[in-house]
């Protein structure tokens, strides 16, 4: 299924929207012997696609204040997915304030290999997290987002997010659940679902380095097009009959393997796209792509 490159723009910016989270973050504390389990929570590589290990770094420590810098690469662009026959990579530069009373802040963008403007919007994210429960198994978080676009897109300008995550007592698995509604001009509602794998490969003094498999199911109100032929005096007219669809769009399977020091963090992932056919689709081709990020962290207490 091929899209024109406006067309394809404004679909890309629904998925786009639905999908964009506030980063999370790795911290870096001084260390002492007691604290070890703690750091080793901070230094898990937690990257722009990992937000459901949030809640290790805000369970850590009584008391934070640290800021958060990432940039990730995806080496191309799909639609839910899709391939719209435009091969191009996509940056997103992001930084991000939080703090131990649950309140956090993000600014972030996102850049296109070949769409004109190549800086297609600006986001502030304002949220807050907390977890439910004495053992803090169980957390939530809600938040706020406002979008701000080079050429002046009003359709969604705003999201509202609710996220519902548990994991094992070990941290090494866990689910998160996300539903987000995006309004503006028109509306539309998104829930992905995140599980994930935690394994540690190795684990030394001055760096960890883990394997995170995760499985994602995106689910999503759509608008579909369908095109309809129609005979009037002996000539043939084109019409458009649209249908609104609420139903699972794609199916991810993610393989990033991430290496954290005290500060710093990186990420390379293998990602597998399984999209599922709407009405008007057919023999959808599974795709694919590498990703890769880097982040910084800046303790503001220090």
């Amino acid at each position: 299924m091929k899209y024109s490159q406006s067309r394809f723009i404004h679909k890309l910016r629904v998925l786009w929207l639905l999908l964009f989270t506030v980063a999370t973050f790795v911290n870096s504390y001084g260390q002492t012997p007691e604290e070890d389990d703690e750091i080793d929570l901070l230094l898990d590589g937690l990257f722009f696609n990992e937000q459901q290990f949030i809640d290790d770094i805000l369970n850590s420590f009584n008391t934070y204040n640290f800021l958060y810098a990432n940039v990730s690469f995806n080496s191309n662009t799909f639609f839910s997915g899709r391939d719209s026959g435009i091969d191009q990579f996509n940056i997103i530069p992001q930084i991000s304030y939080y703090s131990s009373k649950g309140f956090n802040i993000s600014i972030s963008g996102l850049y296109y290999e070949t769409f004109s403007p190549n800086w297609d919007f600006t986001n502030v994210y304002l949220g807050y997290y907390n977890t439910i429960g004495k053992k803090k198994l169980l957390n939530y978080n809600v938040g706020y987002t406002r979008y701000f676009y080079s050429d002046g897109w009003d359709t969604f300008t705003n999201s509202v997010d609710l996220s519902l995550g548990i994991k094992n007592k070990k941290r090494t698995i866990g689910t998160k659940l996300t539903a987000s509604y995006l309004f503006g001009k028109d509306q539309s509602l998104q829930i992905v679902s995140r599980s994930y794998g935690n394994i540690t490969l190795t684990k030394q003094k001055d760096f960890v380095l883990k394997l995170r498999p995760q499985l994602n199911f995106i689910i999503a109100q759509q608008t579909i097009a369908l095109e309809q032929l129609n005979t009037q005096d002996g000539e043939i007219t084109t019409e458009f009959v649209y249908n609104d669809i609420f139903d699972l769009l794609n199916t991810q399977i993610s393989l990033p393997l991430a290496l954290t020091t005290k500060s710093w963090d990186f990420e390379l992932g293998y990602n597998m796209n399984f999209p599922s056919p709407l009405e008007t689709e057919s023999n959808l081709k599974t795709t694919s792509f590498f990703n890769f990020s880097i982040g910084y962290l800046i303790d503001l207490d220090k």
